[in-house]
């Protein structure tokens, strides 16, 4: 199973270059209500850049089930397993 914090600092990267913000950091509890620009739009395009980060297919039921950062890491560490 890969480490988690890679994982994150990963996902870091992913986030800082979907919302334009070099700035940007997330934690495990980080949802959509903590980013302004975060919305229905952003979240398919942040998904698209996951999958293609870590080459990996999400199906929208687990991204649905989805509640933060820390579940999409989550998944992530088991889909890499």
């Amino acid at each position: 199973m890969p480490d988690r914090a890679a994982i994150l600092e990963r996902l870091t990267t992913v986030f800082r270059e979907v919302f334009e913000d070099d700035a940007l950091t997330i934690e495990d509890a980080t949802t959509a209500d903590d980013i302004d620009e975060w919305d229905s739009l952003q979240h398919i395009v942040l998904v698209l850049a996951v999958e293609r980060e870590f080459k990996v297919r999400l199906n929208p039921a687990e991204v649905g089930k989805l509640e933060n950062v820390g579940a999409m890491a989550d998944l992530l560490a088991a889909r890499a397993a």
